[in-house]
Order: C-alpha cells, then sequence, then structure tokens
C-alpha cells in the first residue's frame, strides 16, 4: 500500500481512529492491533511477502533469546551466524542471486568460453532490504549485550513489521523503537499536530515536487541521445531533487504517522544538500542507513582506529557495500565507489584545515556538483547509458532545449523554490520552532495552503516511491 494513494488514505485514518478510541490502552491488545494492520498494509502489494517477514521474525525472535541467556562464547557466536545466514540468505538469494549469476558467467566469457544460464527472474519483495537490517541489528546488539531480547513476540513482530518505517525505513535500531512497544501511550495532541505536519510536507515534497520532476528526468535519461547536453545536466540536478523529496518525503510520511500514534522514529534527513563535504552529506542523507554501516560494518572492520591506508579501505569497502545494499547492478557499485573515493580525498586534505565561510559555501557547491554526478550512475539503467549521459553532457551544445519556455518555468521551479525555501527554514531554524512563533490563523493558512497545493499541483498517480525498489 503506498502512502499516496487512495487506499492509504482511507486505511490510515480508520487505523488513527480506531487506535484511540478502542486499542491503545492496553499494551497487549494494542500491538495486536498494530501488528494485524502492519500485516494488512504490507501484504496489500502481495500476501506471499508476509511469509519472508514472519519467517525472518521467528527466527531472530528465537535466536535472540538463545543468545542472550547461552554464557558459551562458541554457541553464541554459532546462533548469531545462523541469524546472519538467515537474513542475508534471503537478502541475497531475492535480491541478488541473478546479479552474480550473470557477473560469473560474463567473467568466464572474458576467457573465451561463454557460459549460458537462466534468469532466476525472482520478484524482489518490497522492503526486504530495511526489514533484513533492522532485524540483524537486533540479533547483533544482543550479542554484543547491548540490549536484553524481547518478551513478547507480539511486541517483537509489531516492531519488525511497524507499517509506518517498513517499507523504506528509517532503518529503526531495536534499542530506541523496541522499548516504545512495551509502554503505555497517551494521546497528545502536540504529537498529533507535529505528525500530520510531517505528512502534509512529506506528501508535498513526493507528489508536488518529485512526481512533477519525475516527468521531466524520466524521458531524458530513457533515451539520453535524444538530448542536448543542457536538458541533461538539468535532467540530472532535477533527478537530485526528485530522489530527495521522493525519499526524505516517505520518511517524513512515516515518522509523521508513528508520531501521531505516539511512536518516535529517527530522523532520516536533515536537509543534506547543504553539507559542505560528503562525510558531511553522509551525516545528513539517510542517517538511519549511513550509521548501521557506521555501527555493524565499518567499526568492526576496524574503523578509524587502524592506520590510515588501512582507514581508507574500510571506508572504500564500507561505500561499496553500500552501493551493493542499493540494488544488484555495477551501476550502484560504481555510486558507492564515487562517494568513497571523495570521501578518502576529502579525508586526506582536510586535516587541521579551517574553515571560513567562503570554503563553507564553496565545499557545499563542490559537495553537490560530486552527489549529482554520483546521481547520474544510481538513476542510469547500465553502466554504458550512464557514460552516454556523461558523455552528452561533455559535448557542451548552446541549443536551447524546450526548457527555455514558459511552462517549464511555470511547471517545474515552484516546487524547487517551495523546497529551498522550507528546507532552509529547516536548516537555519527549525520548522516547529518557526510556526510556533505564528498565529493560529496564520498556521491554519499555510496546512490549508499545503492542501491546496496537493489538489491542485500533486502528481496524484499513485506513483511507486523510488526507494521501494531496494
Amino acid at each position: 500500500m503506498l502512502f499516496n494513494s487512495i487506499e492509504f488514505m482511507i486505511f490510515f485514518p480508520a487505523v488513527f481512529l480506531l487506535y484511540w478510541f478502542f486499542f491503545h490502552d492496553k499494551i497487549k491488545i494494542r500491538n495486536t492491533f498494530i501488528l494485524l494492520v502492519s500485516y494488512v498494509f504490507y501484504g496489500w502489494w502481495d500476501w506471499r511477502f508476509l511469509i519472508l517477514i514472519v519467517f525472518s521474525s521467528f527466527v531472530d525472535f528465537n535466536i535472540g533469546k538463545r543468545i542472550f541467556h547461552e554464557n558459551r562464547k562458541s554457541h553464541r557466536k554459532m546462533y548469531l551466524i545462523i541469524s546472519l545466514v538467515a537474513n542475508l540468505g534471503l537478502l541475497f538469494y531475492f535480491k541478488y542471486a541473478d546479479f552474480f549469476l550473470e557477473s560469473f558467467c560474463s567473467a568466464f566469457s572474458i576467457f573465451g568460453k561463454p557460459v549460458e544460464y537462466t534468469r532466476i527472474k525472482l520478484i524482489l519483495p518490497v522492503g526486504i532490504s530495511f526489514y533484513t537490517f533492522q532485524t540483524l541489528s537486533y540479533t547483533i546488539d544482543i550479542y554484543k549485550r547491548k540490549i536484553k531480547p524481547a518478551n513478547s513476540i507480539i511486541d517483537f513482530f509489531a516492531f519488525v513489521s511497524f507499517f509506518p518505517q517498513l517499507v523504506a525505513g528509517p532503518i529503526e535500531r531495536a534499542s530506541h523503537l523496541l522499548p516504545q512497544f512495551t509502554k503505555r501511550i497517551y494521546f497528545n495532541q502536540y504529537n498529533v499536530v507535529k505528525g500530520f505536519r510531517l505528512i502534509l510536507w512529506g506528501m508535498i515534497k513526493k507528489v508536488v515536487i518529485a512526481d512533477r520532476l519525475a516527468t521531466y528526468v524520466e524521458p531524458v535519461y530513457n533515451n539520453p541521445g535524444n538530448h542536448n547536453s543542457i536538458s541533461l545536466i538539468i535532467a540530472t540536478v532535477f533527478f537530485a531533487i526528485q530522489i530527495y523529496c521522493d525519499f526524505s518525503g516517505y520518511s517524513d510520511i512515516a515518522i509523521g504517522t508513528a508520531k501521531s500514534l505516539g511512536f518516535d522514529l529517527m530522523t532520516n534527513f536533515r536537509t543534506p544538500y547543504f553539507a559542505a563535504s560528503i562525510r558531511e552529506f553522509w551525516q545528513r542523507w539517510h542517517i538511519s542507513l549511513s550509521t548501521w554501516f557506521r555501527d555493524y560494518f565499518y567499526i568492526p572492520i576496524g574503523g578509524n582506529r587502524v592506520a590510515s591506508f588501512r582507514q581508507y579501505l574500510n571506508l572504500m569497502a564500507t561505500f561499496l557495500i553500500s552501493g551493493l545494499w542499493h540494488g544488484a547492478n555495477w551501476t550502484f557499485i560504481i555510486w558507492g565507489t564515487i562517494h568513497g573515493v571523495w570521501f578518502c580525498l576529502e579525508k586526506s586534505v582536510s586535516k587541521g584545515r579551517h574553515r571560513n565561510k567562503l570554503s563553507l559555501l564553496s565545499g557545499t557547491i563542490v559537495t553537490f556538483i560530486v552527489t549529482c554526478f554520483a546521481w547520474i550512475f544510481f538513476r542510469a539503467d547500465s553502466v554504458s547509458k550512464a557514460f552516454a549521459i556523461i558523455s552528452g553532457i561533455v559535448h557542451f551544445e548552446v541549443a536551447l532545449p524546450f526548457w527555455a519556455k514558459s511552462r517549464f518555468w511555470a511547471y517545474y521551479i515552484p516546487g524547487i523554490i517551495i523546497l529551498i525555501v522550507v528546507d532552509s527554514v529547516i536548516r537555519f531554524k527549525g520548522l516547529d520552532e518557526f510556526l510556533r512563533d505564528k498565529s493560529v490563523v496564520t498556521r491554519w493558512i499555510i496546512y490549508f495552503s499545503g492542501v491546496l497545493l496537493i489538489i491542485l499541483s500533486g502528481v496524484l498517480n499513485d506513483s511507486q516511491f523510488i526507494y521501494f525498489q531496494f
């Protein structure tokens, strides 16, 4: 079920009213209700996907208890390995089997020995990369003695399948979200208003900005040879904004939905295009994933506690794995490599360097250019098409495409201006603080204008969120 669909517009108000009127008071009943509606939400795409999430939840619930009560180190490690194999095995099979099979056979063809193979062509279960990492962090944290296992199987299953963040995050840690399922929750008008405000802003980012920009990006990236360099540059910048609004819009709706039900999810984006370095970009972009890789991959392989050369290797390995997490395609691996290389370059030249306002401004511009360049590989269907787009940009042409017409400025630019204004407010003051200073009438005018903007300017076609494919 999509957040921007008619089904969700019926589903969520019904869940909200039933939750606060009948089910929020008693913890066990509340969590059972959350579990059931979460399975309805997830099973809306394909009920067969529920088998996987139930299996993953069941395995980690039981293994978590065994790890916690086991004192023998070898046995604890064995249980952890079982969890890793079960979860990553499913992820590998559904997401990467065809990719590695194709790459393996292509490698043999280099030596003049072509290998025939048949693609498995599996349907990728929606959200499998997200809930797999969420359940893995649970068992790993228990193994490290950072948390205790859940006592109730209902609480744990509800934690794994919590519908606001199930499909595309934020990737929550059990230490943060799971305890919230064991406490009583009381209706809080301020949190509900704040939640609805986030939902409204997330919907604006998705249907008014991201989906509208997609109408320009898709035809250009699908047929780059038919467009000149100006169009390719604009499409690349538009995609940078599109994917940000699409993904952060989802996160805002998820966080807002959870908050309206009394749950607190972690912040997943902090105006990343204001970042003055790639390091800062990753402190602001998809924070739940970047911190997951930091805590469960980068630090365990040595992090920055080793010699400089080894640190760079650790960084590159982390970004390569991060690229592969996003998809079974060499384009994502190259995307991760670009970020890793630039991160290492920044790290090697920035030690002890004083940063003034000019360097921060230039750093922000350079960082945006580098991320846009990397987005070319992220968005392109293949490596060859990505290089075709880069080639088209390099062979600069002055010819003006259709964007020179007034329709371009009326159709695409207003949404971008709204984004820049609101993100500037969020970056330098905070949206809550900004609205708190306004009168009730002014706030309601802003909310009503946002709703009108969605109705009149939104692309209301139930388009899928980009990160659902990961």
